[in-house]
């Protein structure tokens, strides 16, 4: 080999990982903001990634993820929100008003995609769901808005129950606020009586269980937030316990062995998060994405645990559950 031929070739080898380390460092990172932690949220993080497939890109290849858990404390999201700024990612996706909220304060420039369970016009976080204005825009899971019908089909399953037990945490004000109207005015066209219980922490949750120890209900509807996904192994053993059928607003609560769920598929919901991070990484701006509402809901029963609580889930219901756990 000639002498300038073996120069050449050692002078592109050696700048082969100088290329591969330019190629890593003008990755897109995504940053994922998240008030929990990676268990339980598996599922959804599966979703994501799928949507983020579906819009050219795959974690590793051409773009990056960069996680932050607040693990259940929620005054940490501004600091881990301001990390990520620092990081100077290409786009923040949210779970949660707080998360969002957090992200929001932290840059007024780098896109935010959020998903969250309540109306986000209705909370101030964006100025229409059209045209979202300002680096927001996300998915809105509408998990609020399903209270009356989820009042429903736990009045159906449970068909004599007259006292029912509501679990809300207050720390979340505009959701509660807006789930128990929504409960109330369902519970007075069906006649039932509600006792509200408000709780935000895990000790909170063992002490309003053993109240029930000395007030007996019919029924349980647990709230929709983070703290009670979270908690959801806690809340589905209390129920156990003391014998009661509860409902709760997701698919995680009845795998978990509780009796039965109904809300949106976070999992495609999460999906939709993946599509509109890919597009915004493509150019897209976040002002001109619509804000997307929820439109696949599904109804979980867990029939075993009916059984051991001695309910016979009526056919009505079994027809239209999207599953069935036996």
């Amino acid at each position: 080999m000639r002498r300038r031929e073996f120069i050449t070739l050692v002078s592109s080898a050696a700048a082969w990982p100088i290329a591969a380390r330019a190629q890593q460092a003008a990755m897109p990172v995504i940053g994922l903001l998240h008030p929990t932690s990676l268990e339980g949220f598996e599922e959804n993080l599966r979703g994501f990634r799928q949507g983020l497939k579906e819009a050219g890109y795959v974690e590793g290849e051409n773009v990056a993820i960069e996680f932050r858990w607040a693990d259940n404390q929620l005054d940490r999201l501004p600091g881990l929100a301001a990390d990520l700024v620092r990081r100077r990612v290409a786009v923040i996706v949210t779970a949660s008003p707080p998360a969002a909220f957090a992200a929001k304060q932290a840059s007024a420039t780098i896109p935010i995609v959020f998903g969250m369970a309540q109306d986000p016009v209705n909370l101030g976080l964006v100025a229409n769901l059209a045209r979202p204005g300002d680096n927001l825009t996300g998915v809105n899971f509408l998990l609020t808005e399903l209270t009356a019908k989820r009042l429903e089909l736990l009045r159906q399953l449970v068909h004599d129950a007259k006292r029912v037990a509501v679990l809300v945490n207050p720390a979340q004000a505009k959701n509660t606020e807006n789930t128990l109207r929504e409960l109330e005015t369902a519970a007075q066209a069906t006649g039932l009586q509600i006792q509200i219980f408000n709780v935000r922490t895990s000790r909170d949750i063992d002490a309003t269980f053993a109240d029930f120890d000395r007030a007996h209900f019919d029924a349980l509807f647990v709230g929709s937030g983070t703290l009670f996904t979270a908690r959801r192994v806690q809340l589905t053993q209390w129920a156990a316990h003391h014998r009661i059928p509860a409902s709760y607003a997701g698919r995680e609560f009845p795998e978990a062995g509780g009796l039965m769920s109904y809300g949106s598929n976070t999992t495609d919901a999460f999906r939709q998060l993946g599509v509109y991070a890919g597009r915004i990484l493509k150019g897209a701006k976040p002002a001109d994405l619509p804000v997307v509402q929820s439109s696949k809901f599904e109804l979980v029963i867990n029939q075993q645990t009916a059984r051991i609580l001695g309910l016979t889930v009526p056919p009505s219901l079994l027809l239209i559950a999207d599953e069935v756990i036996d």
